[in-house]
């Protein structure tokens, strides 16, 4: 929804938020029992006004939920929605604190749709209800626990039960008091980092050298020579996560320092909030008065151009009093919809680093990394270059992807295996995978060995075919959803026992032949590019 319903107070026909009206009703139709009824005490006529009351709230937050969801489920699509909109149940309104509670069935789901979408629903509960200040995301509390699958030392979970990455979405929701001193610095709950997100966390590559060699400056001491920072990254490629790096080192370098970092939904939020309520005297001071402002997702900063036009003030507040500011948008300043030119200029005018998706060499490296964090899991090494060379679209999905697995063979009591990662991480598979065909394989595998393309399915049993074959073989397995007996066929109608050999002996060689391990590594390129 644009900033612009939300300024007029929702989407025309809703009116009046419900929240304003459920109590009224409820009292009227508590009014008529009373009419209707003998002459009840005093104590069970306000027993029963409160459960009337009570249950008319009920009733218009789950109205209120329902047209919230089927707006999310057109942004969002069909499958995301069913997965974790759906289940979302809808709890408690507190209306002295303005805190609104979803609960959902798992832990998991919970930090996930925390992480995911915090911003999304803490701004369509805006829209749909004035008086709600903040969303808060977690388990049922009448759900059963799942078993603790927290790595050592991983900040994922915490004594209340959500993650850190939760737990700085839900901060970036919650409007932050300013420190009672110009000089005071923010905690970390208050700053919104996520103090999971390090340098010391992030695996750099060719990729992401610029963006991170850039962040670590920005960070430094020294005066950076380039301000604002832009970072740009497609989704889950790590802009947040030097986002909040940035801010982490900045404070270990500067005690007391103010920062703050917030998503450009919030921004928008709050400007608006601030408008309504007459405090733009006060919302200018707080933002301007912060050392290092991080602002996220800045490619939403659209609608109103008051909004942009603030932002920009900001800016130029910032900058010219020596102050840093670092952003992140999924696209280059010059492709933003909706964004005036003068404030394109701005974010243009420093640094922009670009941070490519990550190639098979830096995605294995995370998947060693995080792999690290697991001090009991047993993920063979033909798992991580697996999941390396098929989960290639975000660094989230892959991580995603290890951590889905491991969690899986933890509460199954599975070993992990290629065949386990095949079966259960089948919906990230399918979304990654280039379809490349068996008949490209062979094709590349007989160029590069020099054969011709005849003796793929031939009964030649020379080394120089039989060698070539069999590497054919492996990587149809690696690289298609194909069956055994289905390369079979494609390979002269083999048995299914003879790919299966073939695939084995091709994993076996790669272990302890470099040369035989760096043909492959070469073909896998080739077939991916």
């Amino acid at each position: 929804m644009k900033i612009d319903d939300y300024m007029n107070g929702g989407p025309s026909g809703r009116g009046q938020p419900r929240g304003a009206s459920g109590p009224a009703h409820a009292t009227g139709s508590a009014h008529e029992t009373r009419a209707a009824s003998a002459t009840p005490s005093s104590a069970a006529r306000k027993e029963r006004d409160a459960a009337s009351i009570e249950d008319g709230d009920a009733v218009d937050l789950a109205a209120d939920w329902a047209d919230i969801s089927q707006g999310l489920k057109k942004d969002l699509g069909p499958q995301l929605h069913s997965q974790w909109i759906k289940p979302i149940q809808v709890g408690s309104f507190c209306k002295e604190t303005g805190t609104l509670d979803l609960f959902l069935p798992t832990e998991f789901s919970a930090n996930w749709v925390a992480d995911r979408f915090a911003d999304r629903l803490s701004l369509a509960w805006k829209i749909a209800r004035s008086e709600v200040r903040q969303v808060r995301i977690s388990v049922h509390p009448r759900r059963r626990a799942m078993p603790d699958l927290r790595l050592p030392g991983s900040s994922m979970t915490g004594s209340t039960g959500t993650n850190a990455m939760a737990g700085s979405s839900q901060t970036g929701l919650v409007r932050s008091a300013p420190p009672a001193h110009p000089g005071e610095a923010l905690s970390g709950a208050q700053s919104g980092l996520d103090p999971s997100l390090t340098f010391a966390e992030f695996v750099s590559g060719a990729g992401n050298v610029l963006a991170v060699n850039a962040a670590q400056r920005m960070a430094a001491i020294e005066t950076p020579q380039f301000s604002p920072l832009y970072l740009k990254a497609s989704t889950g490629q790590g802009k947040t996560h030097l986002l909040h790096a940035i801010g982490h080192a900045y404070a270990a370098a500067r005690p007391g320092a103010r920062i703050f970092y917030c998503s450009a939904e919030r921004f928008m939020i709050e400007f608006v909030q601030a408008m309504r309520s007459h405090e733009m005297i006060e919302f200018k001071a707080r933002l301007r008065g912060f050392d290092l402002l991080l602002v996220d997702d800045i490619q939403f900063i659209i609608g109103k151009s008051s909004t942009q036009e603030e932002f920009l003030h900001t800016i130029d507040a910032l900058l010219g009093a020596g102050k840093r500011l670092v952003v992140a948008a999924d696209r280059a300043p010059q492709a933003l919809d909706g964004v005036e030119q003068r404030l394109l200029s701005r974010l243009s005018m420093g640094l922009v680093a670009d941070i490519q998706p990550a190639d098979i060499d830096l995605r294995r490296k995370i998947l060693e990394h995080r792999l690290a964090r697991f001090t009991s899991a047993q993920v063979p090494a033909d798992v991580i270059e697996f999941l390396a060379r098929t989960i290639n679209r975000n660094v989230r999905e892959l991580v995603g992807g290890l951590n889905k697995l491991i969690a899986y063979a933890q509460l199954t009591g599975q070993p992990v295996s290629l065949q386990l990662a095949e079966e259960q991480l089948t919906d990230i598979l399918s979304a990654n995978r280039r379809r490349i065909t068996i008949d490209e394989i062979q094709r590349a595998v007989c160029q590069f060995y020099r054969v011709d393309r005849t003796e793929m399915a031939s009964k030649r049993r020379a080394r120089a075919v039989v060698r070539p074959r069999q590497v054919a073989m492996y990587l149809a397995k690696v690289l298609t959803p194909r069956s055994y007996p289905e390369i079979g066929r494609k390979f002269g109608g083999r048995d299914h026992s003879t790919v299966i050999h073939a695939v084995r002996l091709i994993e076996e060689l790669r272990t302890r032949d470099a040369e035989m391990d760096g043909d492959v590594r070469t073909l896998l390129r080739q077939l991916e590019d």
